[in-house]
């Protein structure tokens, strides 16, 4: 009986924590309202460090002293590359002037809404790292092909969770004795 109930914990768990990325956490190349900006470079240090995972949302619209990531503006130097700056000047109708908060001067860009990709709602410090190391294939592979293996080995305690309510289950079969 516990391991029913673990069961059908970790399977409500897991949902609660799928649904919760969906509705949060889940990219905008996917529908989702959540950026991932991998911030590398020095021009938004005290701010962000080389190694932090920036988490963005899209907002109706963007203010002065606002942390945003865009893209470079086609026909630009650098043009379709991810930065992360600071509001510091301009206006949407005239695109706005950013600079690092760690920088002398601002960007020769001037973002516009549409290149904005979203505002700074939180900093995983250091996690653009663990990001990176995910993303190689060999060890995605090494991972999915662990997941596989854990649930195969881990046979009838994880599906004992997962049985249909109502449905019995047939006694294993002991043989009839005959020789």
């Amino acid at each position: 009986m516990r391991v029913v109930r673990s069961g059908r914990l970790l399977f409500l768990l897991t949902m609660g924590l799928f649904v919760a990325w969906f509705l949060l956490l889940r990219p905008g190349s996917l529908g989702g309202p959540a950026s991932y900006v991998m911030v590398t470079g020095s021009s938004m240090e005290r701010t962000l460090h080389t190694g932090d995972l920036a988490m963005t949302r899209k907002q109706d619209s963007y203010a002065i002293g606002d942390i945003v990531a865009f893209r470079v503006p086609k026909g630009e130097p650098a043009e379709g590359a991810m930065v992360i700056h600071r509001i510091v000047g301009g206006s949407a109708a005239e695109g706005y002037v950013v600079q690092g908060d760690n920088n002398n001067a601002p960007d020769p860009w001037r973002p516009k809404p549409q290149n904005i990709v979203g505002h700074l709602w939180f900093t995983l410090p250091g996690a653009a790292r663990w990001v990176w190391l995910l993303r190689q294939p060999l060890i995605l592979g090494a991972l999915a092909g662990a997941f596989g293996m854990f649930m195969v080995l881990s046979g009838s305690e994880w599906h004992a969770g997962l049985s249909i309510p109502g449905r019995r289950r047939r006694p294993a079969d002991r043989g009839s004795g005959e020789g």
